[in-house]
C-alpha cells in the first residue's frame, strides 16, 4: 500500500510538467508578442521563461519562498522590458499558481498579505513598463488584435490572483473543517469505546459468575455422595475465576468513566478498516503512506486495539502537525503486532501547534500495556513525531 508515496511523486511530476508548459507559453509570447517586440535578444526568451516558471516546479517544498521568488521575478522582468507587450499577464501566471498553494497551507492572514503584496508588485511593474519601456519599443510588424492598455493587463492579473487565492482559501477551509470533524468523531469513538468496554465487562462477569454459581451449587449438593464430582466442579470454578479476574483487570485498566451497558453493541473495527482511516486523514490534508504486512490473522480483540492505536495516532497528527506527511506501518507476525506511525511535523513556514500529548498517548499506552507490550512516543531529531507500539498476543486474543 504505497498509494500516498505514489501520490507525492505524481504531484511532483505534475508540477514539473506544468512548469514546462508555462515556460513554453511564456517563451512563445515573448518571441511573438501581440504588441511591439522586446528589445532583448531572442535567445533571452528561453532564460526569462525558465526563471519565471522555476517556482512552479518546486512550489510544494517551500511554498512561501517560491511565492516571493515568482513575484519578484515577474516584477523584475516586466520592469526591464523582457516580457511580451500586450500579454504581460502571462509573466505572473507562475505567481498565480504558487499563490494558490500558499492559500491552501498558510493562515488566512498570511495568504491575504501575500495576495496584497503580489497585486501591488504587479500593478507597479505594469505601470512602469507602460510609462518607461513601452513608448521606446519598435512598432509591431502587424497590427495587434489586442489593445495595448495597462488597465487591461492590471485587471487580468488582479482577477487571476484573486481567484487563485479564493480557491486556495476554500480548499484550506475544507481541510480544517474535515480535521475538526475527524477530531469530533474520534472523541465520539472514545465515548463509544467506554460503553463497549462496560458491556464487555458486564458480559464477562455475568457469564463467569453464572457458571461459578452453578458449579458451586452442584458441589454443595453432591459433596458427601460424589466427592470426585466436587473436585471437578472446584477445578472449573478455579479456572473460571482466574481467567475472569485477568479479563476484568485488563478491561478495568481502560475504564475512566461509567458507560451505558444497555446500548446495542456495534461491530468492532479491525485491520480491514485501516485504509478508511488513512482516507479520512488524507481528506484533512495529511499525506498518509499506509503499509500493512500480515503473516497471520489477528484475533478480533487485538485487531481492534491495533485499529484504535492507529486511529489515535493519526488524530494526533491531524491535530498537532497537519497538513504534513505521515507513514503508518502495521506489521502482523504470528506472535505479535508492531505499529509505527511517523510524521514529518508541520510543513515549512507553518507555525507549530501544541505537541502531541494528553489522553491520546495515555490511551495508546494503556492499550499496549493491556497486552503486556511496549509503547514509545516522542519527537524525532529531524523533526516530526514518532509513535511505536508492540502488542504480543496468543491466538485466543489474550496477552502472550
Amino acid at each position: 500500500m504505497r498509494w500516498a508515496g505514489w501520490r507525492r511523486g505524481g504531484r511532483g511530476v505534475t508540477d514539473v510538467a506544468v512548469a514546462v508548459a508555462v515556460a513554453l507559453l511564456i517563451r512563445y509570447a515573448i518571441v511573438d508578442p501581440p504588441g511591439p517586440s522586446s528589445p532583448w535578444p531572442a535567445w533571452s526568451a528561453w532564460l526569462v521563461a525558465a526563471v519565471l516558471s522555476f517556482p512552479i516546479a518546486v512550489r510544494r517544498r517551500r511554498p512561501r519562498a517560491m511565492l516571493a521568488v515568482a513575484c519578484a521575478a515577474g516584477t523584475a522582468v516586466t520592469m526591464v522590458g523582457a516580457v511580451a507587450a500586450g500579454a504581460i499577464w502571462l509573466t505572473f501566471v507562475p505567481t498565480v499558481l504558487v499563490l494558490y498553494l500558499v492559500a491552501t497551507t498558510a493562515s488566512t492572514a498570511w495568504s491575504v498579505a501575500g495576495l496584497a503584496v503580489c497585486l501591488a508588485a504587479a500593478v507597479t511593474a505594469i505601470l512602469i513598463f507602460y510609462a518607461q519601456v513601452f513608448p521606446g519599443l519598435a512598432p509591431a510588424a502587424a497590427p495587434s488584435e489586442l489593445p495595448m492598455a495597462w488597465p487591461i493587463e492590471i485587471g487580468t492579473i488582479g482577477v487571476l490572483l484573486t481567484v487563485a487565492w479564493a480557491l486556495g482559501t476554500a480548499v484550506r477551509w475544507k481541510r480544517d473543517t474535515t480535521a475538526r470533524l475527524v477530531r469530533h468523531l474520534a472523541d465520539a469513538a472514545v465515548t463509544d469505546e467506554r460503553r463497549r468496554i462496560a458491556r464487555e465487562l458486564h458480559d464477562v462477569i455475568g457469564h463467569s459468575m453464572s457458571l461459578i454459581a452453578v458449579k458451586a451449587t452442584v458441589a454443595n449438593h453432591v459433596a458427601d455422595a460424589r466427592p470426585q464430582e466436587v473436585r471437578a466442579a472446584l477445578a472449573v470454578i478455579e479456572q473460571t475465576s482466574r481467567s475472569t479476574l485477568a479479563e476484568i483487570h485488563r478491561v478495568l485498566d481502560l475504564l475512566r468513566s461509567d458507560g451505558d451497558p444497555l446500548q446495542d453493541p456495534a461491530p468492532m473495527p479491525g485491520m480491514a478498516d485501516l485504509p478508511e482511516l488513512a482516507a479520512h486523514a488524507r481528506s484533512a490534508g495529511v499525506e498518509v503512506e499506509l503499509t500493512v504486512r500480515e503473516e497471520a490473522v489477528l484475533p478480533a480483540a487485538v485487531a481492534m486495539s491495533v485499529y484504535r492505536i492507529v486511529q489515535q495516532a493519526l488524530t494526533n497528527v491531524i491535530t498537532h502537525a497537519g497538513p504534513t506527511r505521515c507513514s503508518v506501518t502495521v506489521d502482523v507476525g504470528r506472535r505479535e503486532a508492531v505499529i509505527e506511525v511517523v510524521d514529518d511535523g508541520p510543513r515549512h513556514g507553518r507555525p507549530p501547534r501544541a505537541s502531541h500529548g494528553g489522553h491520546g498517548l495515555v490511551g495508546m499506552r494503556e492499550r499496549t500495556k493491556m497486552y503486556g507490550g511496549t509503547f514509545h512516543a516522542g519527537p524525532r531529531p529531524a523533526g516530526g513525531f514518532h509513535v511505536s507500539a508492540r502488542l504480543p498476543y496468543d491466538q485466543d486474543g489474550t496477552a502472550a
